[in-house]
């Protein structure tokens, strides 16, 4: 490995770490007693919404998978889709179906949302 791959996966493994702590902090407000339906769909809604990142925190891992992709049909050998393919997949049901299943989940807890 040289210094600089060891740079890069020392970033990817820090910005790992910062996006796990900040999902735990998400996570251990979704666990407190006093949120209520309205709070719980916004909160869901915070997760699909075009705010920051544009496309919400789901667009923008489904964009990270994508990029992995797109990277890997560059370097995968025979170029045969191996590793590309589950890539663009996993990207897709992220939008598509985790996506869609949580604006469903907000919806049904709080219809009068903007979503």
């Amino acid at each position: 490995m040289t210094g600089r791959t060891r740079t890069r996966l020392e970033r990817v493994r820090a910005s790992v770490g910062i996006a796990s702590l900040a999902l735990q902090q998400i996570e251990d407000d979704l666990s407190a007693d006093d949120v209520d339906q309205e709070e719980l769909a916004a909160i869901l809604r915070e997760l699909i919404e075009d705010t920051d990142p544009p496309g919400g925190f789901i667009a923008a891992v489904a964009q990270l998978l994508t990029a992995a992709a797109r990277r890997a049909e560059q370097i995968e050998p025979d170029r045969d889709g191996d590793a590309s393919c589950p890539l663009h997949e996993a990207a897709a049901l992220i939008t598509d179906n985790a996506g869609q299943r949580l604006i469903w989940a907000a919806r049904s807890l709080h219809p009068q949302g903007d979503i």
